[in-house]
């Protein structure tokens, strides 16, 4: 159980801002085999996904904030940000589970108040997708 704990945290880690790695946890636990890999599917997407969920809520916290003089992302990048999203809106989120671009956008889906139930399903698709294709060639190699 501890194991599930653990993956579950790294990829909720992984899915925020924080830098952190879920796919080597996820691969150890493959590769361990103590647990069903649809359980270990189950559980990194959950978490993952939670994360992305909190960044979408920070979004829309710090979508409140504008042009405020403490906010945390310069005025030019919240700009360029905002017109990739609106011109690619939420088909963008499919690329949530991308290194370094992923989880900025799932902040600015929050801001720009894409509607939760469509980013969850989209993003739980996007990082269902992303591990399934981890644990197969894991699998597959090992």
């Amino acid at each position: 159980m501890l194991a599930l704990i653990g993956l579950f945290l790294a990829a909720l880690l992984a899915a925020t801002l924080f830098p952190a790695q879920s796919e080597a946890v996820l691969v150890a636990l493959l590769l361990n085999a103590s647990h069903p890999v649809w359980l270990l599917l189950l559980v990194a997407t959950a978490g993952n996904v939670l994360g992305a969920i909190l960044n979408w809520a920070i979004g829309r916290w710090l979508g409140h904030l504008g042009e405020h003089p403490r906010m945390p992302v310069s005025a030019s990048y919240r700009a360029r940000a905002e017109a990739w999203y609106r011109r690619w809106g939420w088909m963008s989120l499919f690329g949530s589970w991308l290194p370094f671009i992923g989880d900025p956008l799932t902040v600015v889906a929050g801001a720009l108040r894409e509607p939760l139930w469509r980013f969850t399903i989209v993003v739980t698709a996007a990082k269902a997708g992303r591990y399934l294709v981890l644990a197969a060639i894991t699998l597959a190699v090992f």
